[in-house]
């Protein structure tokens, strides 16, 4: 399904979508997202699933012609109004060697020709803050002159924005490369706001999913329970929330979705409640959340072709165990209607891959107004998709989308317990 071009709100492109941290935070600033591009099968399951008018494209970048996105959209000739991304890149340069020649930055230069070839008004590049740091910083020149001569002016200087200063209870630091079609006014970095949100307020009113026996096999369970902190009211469609324009979603606030549980042994229980809030566990290198102050950066850790490893998962600041990955959603600003893959390795790595929603929403909220358009929410609920995309494997989600089950690395599987969980069980063993 693709959005009408009749009285429509400015259209946005999201390149390397994942499950849609950054094409829901500009879909929350005001605009459309027209089509999101991703190459792993499960995560565009995940998208299709909370992004229902959005064109979720299966595909590599890098097969890609801006002619094939407006075609999948369903855009014609009509203007793109911001084109976002985060391209992975890891080369960097030699003497004598273009940065943007590396092969192992094919992303990021297909990034640019697809920018070049949409020609949107404006563009968002996101990547590590260490992209900024010493020779690195030579590849970000580079690519600053490069947009330059394709006909993009960039906002300069550069900045790296703190998620904590945009209402994300997260110390998760980014870069954003903000560039303007030659011509147009360039937009400002948002200002960062005054105060700041705590693991608390964002998962202190969350029940507990091991009280639930069903979480042990099923990621949601319907239950009551009270919210208090603005935060967290807002995540859970309890108060309305004045900077978000997006499309309503149906969801019932009485649903605990995202919480299948981890199994830990009675030691580990034990070493999580003797670690000091802010500290991290020696045994199993998880930090303790402090309720008082901010989540340490979540992660997405890697996969089966680069080891399957799992980054350390915070512990719950008043519980014996790791965080469910509702609470993560929550602490990467994710709405509770917002839903992750059903297993807790794909969404733990859909959360640490994506850029928070409230700072893409801080970054395109000034896009919004470089434009000249005053925002507005779309009357109506719209329908998510349905539930049957969140549990996909990977080769059913390759079928449903028409690509390759190899297209991303498999991951290594165990009887009766996935890598994830066996994992997790060494952790919890020491």
């Amino acid at each position: 399904m693709t959005f009408s071009m009749i009285n429509r709100r400015p259209i946005g492109i999201d390149l390397f979508a994942g499950a849609g941290g950054m094409s829901l935070g500009f879909e929350q600033a005001g605009f459309d997202i027209a089509a999101a591009v991703e190459i792993d099968p499960v995560h565009c399951a995940t998208h299709e699933f909370n992004f229902p008018h959005t064109a979720t494209i299966c595909a590599s970048v890098v097969d890609l012609s801006g002619d094939d996105i407006r075609r999948h959209a369903g855009l014609g000739i009509n203007d793109i109004d911001v084109v976002f991304g985060g391209a992975p890149c890891q080369g960097f340069s030699l003497i004598g060697k273009r940065v943007l020649d590396d092969p192992r930055n094919q992303l990021v230069f297909h990034f640019m020709r697809l920018v070049a070839e949409l020609r949107p008004k404006y563009f968002v590049f996101e990547n590590v803050k260490g992209l900024t740091l010493g020779k690195h910083a030579a590849f970000l020149q580079e690519l600053i002159t490069a947009f330059g001569e394709r006909g993009y002016d960039v906002l300069l200087p550069y900045r790296v924005l703190n998620a904590a200063d945009y209402g994300v209870p997260q110390d998760r630091h980014r870069l954003f490369l903000i560039g303007a079609r030659s011509g147009l006014d360039l937009p400002r970095y948002p200002s960062a706001a005054r105060t700041r949100v705590t693991v608390a307020d964002a998962i202190s009113d969350l029940p507990d999913a091991d009280a639930f026996v069903v979480l042990n096999a099923n990621d949601s369970v319907r239950t009551t329970w009270e919210t208090l902190s603005p935060y967290a009211r807002r995540l859970r469609g309890l108060d309305n929330d004045p900077g978000d324009y997006s499309y309503r979603r149906d969801f019932d606030a009485g649903l605990l979705t995202s919480s299948l549980r981890t199994k830990h042994t009675e030691l580990s229980r034990s070493r999580f409640l003797a670690t000091l809030p802010g500290k991290t566990e020696p045994i199993s290198r998880f930090r303790k959340l402090p309720e008082a102050g901010l989540c340490n950066t979540l992660r997405a850790g890697t996969d089966s072709a680069r080891g399957a490893f799992t980054s350390p998962r915070p512990i719950h600041p008043t519980l014996p165990r790791v965080i469910t990955v509702r609470e993560a959603a929550r602490l990467h600003s994710y709405p509770d209607w917002f839903r992750l893959h059903s297993t807790k390795w794909h969404g733990f790595r859909q959360i640490g891959n994506s850029v928070p929603p409230l700072l893409a929403r801080a970054v395109a909220g000034e896009i919004i107004r470089a434009l000249g358009v005053l925002p507005r929410r779309p009357c109506g609920i719209t329908e998510r998709g349905n539930e049957g995309l969140l549990k996909l494997g990977m080769g059913e989600a390759a079928i449903r989308f028409r690509v390759p089950r190899n297209v991303i690395a498999q991951r290594l599987r165990k009887k009766d317990m996935n890598q994830l969980d066996l994992l997790e069980a060494m952790h919890a063993q020491g």
